[in-house]
């Protein structure tokens, strides 16, 4: 449009204002491949691996700062597939197994949320003996990996009356029998995503469930003397309508602080040169990548965390309802 009007002021239309090119700025990027107003693109040039870092907050939370950027970085299958010993003594039981589980004040007839994990084999150390490095923590046990964090949510949005699905396959075993390796597990998800919202065209939800690799002082919160596993949000910035996805990320942040300080380590928007760059969240407007925890916390402050989430979504869910968005 600038160019246009440069040549012919006709047209652009009458009275349409077109901001003019800051040709200055533009020039000095090009020609010195430096950004005066982000100081990391003059170390970026100077550092190795820097660029792992190149990424932004859209929110903040309490202590995030950018050494808390999570990064994707790949395992072979031999470690995916790896069967480990389970610390059995930190596996939770239901906690309310012989009590009758209240009905819901109101429920939504649908089936409305769809509960995955791109990346199943994902643990923590605490529930595997003998373990100890964070690349490590891996472990294909429903009841030791981000599947049993996932369970844990289908069962406390079912108490605010939400209907969830739960996709509980093995991810590594399956990518193994189709010769795929680690780097095609979202590719995997896709297809496994597309296939649930197929076949239930209510879903209109999507949240996929993942531990981050932080270590235990980034990744807890002490919140009136309970300990929780921080949460923290990514977005896929890869598609043109992941604005809306953000703006869903960002009103489930500042809902979780309002009510839980510091649980949430904020919203982070992920591109292609950071990441996957779209986790499936071209598929709904509603989609979320959540970490849960990192891999020192245990299955309690995981649970004290998806209980304080459920809180708030089921909320948030039960507004956008009762306001017939969908």
């Amino acid at each position: 449009m600038n160019i246009i009007q440069s040549q012919n002021h006709y047209l652009t239309g009458k009275d349409v204002e077109v901001p003019k090119l800051p040709i200055m700025e533009l020039s000095f990027e090009l020609a010195t491949n430096l950004k005066p107003y982000d100081i990391r693109s003059f170390l970026g040039n100077e550092i190795p691996g820097f660029f792992a870092y190149d990424t932004q907050f859209y929110v903040a939370g309490k202590g995030t700062d950018y050494t808390d950027i999570p990064f994707e970085s790949s395992a072979p299958m031999e470690v995916l597939l790896k069967e480990r010993e389970i610390a059995e003594e930190m596996l939770l039981v239901d906690e309310d197994e012989d009590e009758p589980t209240p009905s819901p004040e109101k429920t939504i007839d649908e089936t409305i949320v769809h509960i995955y994990q791109s990346h199943s084999w994902e643990s923590y150390l605490p529930l595997l003996r003998g373990v100890s490095e964070p690349d490590d923590a891996t472990s294909n046990n429903p009841e030791a990996n981000v599947i049993a964090v996932g369970k844990m949510l289908k069962n406390e949005l079912a108490d605010k009356g939400i209907k969830a699905n739960h996709d509980t396959r093995n991810v590594p075993k399956d990518l193994a029998a189709r010769g795929w390796n680690y780097n095609h597990s979202y590719q995997y998800s896709r297809e496994t995503v597309e296939a649930a919202m197929t076949f239930n065209s209510d879903v209109e939800y999507l949240i996929d469930i993942h531990r981050d690799a932080l270590r235990k002082e980034k990744t807890t919160e002490v919140i009136d003397g309970k300990s929780y596993a921080r949460l923290l949000f990514v977005v896929g910035t890869a598609h043109k309508n992941y604005e809306k996805n953000l703006e869903f990320a960002e009103s489930i942040h500042h809902a979780i602080e309002k009510k839980y300080p510091g649980l949430s380590r904020g919203v982070i928007p992920k591109g292609k040169s950071t990441g996957n760059g779209l986790y499936n969240q071209d598929l709904s407007n509603r989609a979320i990548l959540l970490e849960v925890g990192g891999v020192d916390n245990n299955l309690e402050e995981a649970r004290n965390a998806i209980k304080a989430f459920a809180d708030i979504y089921s909320e948030i869910v039960w507004e956008e309802r009762e306001a017939g968005e969908f």
